[in-house]
C-alpha cells in the first residue's frame, strides 16, 4: 500500500512538473524560448545542438542607437513581472490571485488598466464588487497610481498618500483638471473657498505627482520584435506560415545513441536526461499547437480587418477565445503574452486583436480602438474655431457611423488619446 502511495505521488509530481514546463515554455517569446533552450542545452550532455534558424538581423530594434543583441541584459523584469513580483505582500487566496494577475496583465505601458471592470469580471466568471477588490489591490502596489483608470484617479491616489489631502480635492481632479493644468489659482480659490496659498500648494503636489506610474517600472533596452507567424493571402486565401524559430528542434548527440548498454554505468543518468529531452519537446510541440490554434482563431474572427483595414477589426476578448478552443482564459493569456505575428498590416502583438467594445445582436460591434480612431479624426477636422465637445463628438458617432457611446467614453477614450477638451482646443486655436 504505501509503495503505491509512494509511486502515485511521484508520478503527480512529474506530472506536475511537465505541466508547469509546458506553462512556463508557452508564455515565452521566440527569443526567450531559444534562450532557455541553450541554457538547457549546456547542463545536458545528450543535446548537440539547438536548431532554431533566428534571423536577429531581419529585426532589429526600435532604438537603432541602443546597444547590440549580445550586450542586451536578459534578466531585466518587465512593468507586469515586477508588480506580480510584489504579490507576496498581499493576502488573498488563490481566486483572487488569479483575478489580480489578470488585472495587472490588462494594464497599458503607463499602468492604466485597460479594461472595463464589466469585461475583466465577465471574462473570469465573477462580480464587479470581487474585481474591484482586485483593483484596489492592484492599486495597493507601488509606484502609487498604478491601476488607475483615469488621469484623474491616478493623480488622486497619489494625492492620497501626501499629507494634507482633503476631500474636495477628488471633485476638483474630476470636475475642473482644466483650471490646475492652466494654474487658474483664483478661480480654484473661489470655487472651493480655500486661501490662494492652499491652492498653489495643491497645485505644486499635483505636478509632483507621475501621469505615467508605470514607465516607472519600465526598462528601456532595446526591444527586438520575433513574429512567431505570418498572415498573408495567397489565390484568394488567408493562411498561416509559421517561422522555423517559433518551434525551436533539438538535435542528440549521436555519441549517445547507445542508452540500454548495460556496461554503461552513467546508463541511469543518462536516460533521465534523455526523459528530460523528451519533456522539453512535448512542451514545444504544446505551445507551437496551442499558438497556431490562437492565431487561427484570431484570423477567423478578425478576418474583415485582415480584408480591409484596421477600421474593421472586431471587439474580442480572452473569454471567446478560451471557450472556442476549450482553454482556460490563462492559458490563451499566457499564449498570447509577448506574441507578434507579420501581417500585411506590419508586425502586430497578438494582444491587438483582443479588442474592448459592444458586440450588436448579429455578432458584429465596433472596438474602441475604432472608436478611438474616429475621435481622432473628428477632432484633426474640426473647426478650430468651434471644437466639437465630447457631446458633440458622441452625437456625429451615431448620426455619421451609427456607433453609440456615453458621453462619458468619449471623455475617456479623448484622455486614452491625450487629446484636450474642446476648451481647452479652442484656447490652444
Amino acid at each position: 500500500m504505501k509503495q503505491n502511495l509512494v509511486l502515485k505521488q511521484s508520478l503527480q509530481w512529474k506530472m506536475n512538473q511537465s505541466l508547469m514546463q509546458s506553462i512556463n515554455i508557452l508564455q515565452l517569446t521566440s527569443g526567450e524560448l531559444t534562450d532557455y533552450l541553450k541554457e538547457v542545452a549546456n547542463e545536458n550532455p545528450l543535446i548537440e545542438e539547438i536548431q532554431s534558424d533566428m534571423d536577429w538581423a531581419q529585426y532589429s530594434p526600435v532604438n537603432t542607437s541602443v546597444q547590440s543583441i549580445g550586450e542586451i541584459n536578459q534578466t531585466e523584469l518587465t512593468m507586469y513581472d515586477q508588480l506580480k513580483g510584489q504579490m507576496f505582500m498581499l493576502t488573498m487566496d488563490d481566486d483572487l490571485r488569479k483575478i489580480i494577475e489578470f488585472g495587472i496583465d490588462s494594464l497599458d505601458e503607463d499602468g492604466y488598466l485597460d479594461i472595463e471592470m464589466e469585461e475583466w469580471a465577465s471574462s473570469l466568471g465573477t462580480t464587479i464588487d470581487i474585481t474591484e477588490k482586485a483593483l484596489d489591490q492592484i492599486q495597493s502596489l507601488e509606484p502609487t497610481g498604478i491601476g488607475a483608470r483615469s488621469l484623474q484617479e491616478c493623480i488622486l491616489l497619489q494625492l492620497k498618500q501626501l499629507n494634507g489631502y482633503k476631500q474636495f480635492m477628488e471633485k476638483l481632479l474630476t470636475e475642473h483638471l482644466d483650471l490646475i493644468a492652466d494654474s487658474d489659482v483664483e478661480l480654484i480659490s473661489q470655487l472651493y473657498d480655500i486661501p490662494t496659498e492652499e491652492v498653489n500648494l495643491i497645485i505644486e503636489n499635483i505636478k509632483r505627482c507621475h501621469p505615467k506610474p508605470g514607465r516607472l517600472l519600465t526598462t528601456t533596452e532595446p526591444e527586438y520584435i520575433i513574429p512567431e507567424a505570418s498572415i498573408y493571402k495567397e489565390e484568394g486565401e488567408w493562411k498561416i506560415s509559421f517561422y522555423k524559430w517559433a518551434t525551436p528542434r533539438i538535435t542528440l548527440n549521436p555519441q549517445y545513441k547507445h542508452l540500454n548498454d548495460p556496461t554503461n554505468e552513467a546508463a541511469d543518468y543518462l536516460k533521465e536526461k534523455y526523459k528530460e529531452i523528451e519533456s522539453l519537446r512535448k512542451a514545444i510541440t504544446y505551445r507551437g499547437n496551442t499558438l497556431e490554434r490562437v492565431i487561427r482563431i484570431v484570423l477567423e474572427k478578425q478576418l474583415a480587418f485582415f480584408e480591409h483595414g484596421t477600421y474593421m477589426i472586431q471587439p474580442l476578448t480572452l473569454k471567446e477565445i478560451a471557450e472556442e478552443l476549450d482553454l482556460h482564459i490563462s492559458t490563451i493569456s499566457r499564449a498570447i503574452s509577448q506574441k507578434y505575428v507579420q501581417t500585411t498590416q506590419g508586425v502586430l502583438p497578438l494582444k491587438f486583436f483582443l479588442q474592448s467594445g459592444n458586440k450588436k445582436g448579429d455578432g458584429k460591434g465596433t472596438a474602441a480602438f475604432v472608436i478611438k480612431q474616429l475621435i481622432q479624426e473628428l477632432i484633426t477636422y474640426e473647426d478650430k474655431n468651434k471644437p466639437l465637445s465630447d457631446e458633440a463628438i458622441k452625437k456625429k458617432l451615431k448620426e455619421e457611423f451609427s456607433i453609440e457611446v456615453a458621453r462619458r467614453t468619449v471623455m475617456k477614450y479623448r484622455g486614452q488619446l491625450k487629446l484636450p477638451s474642446s476648451t481647452k482646443r479652442r484656447l490652444g486655436g
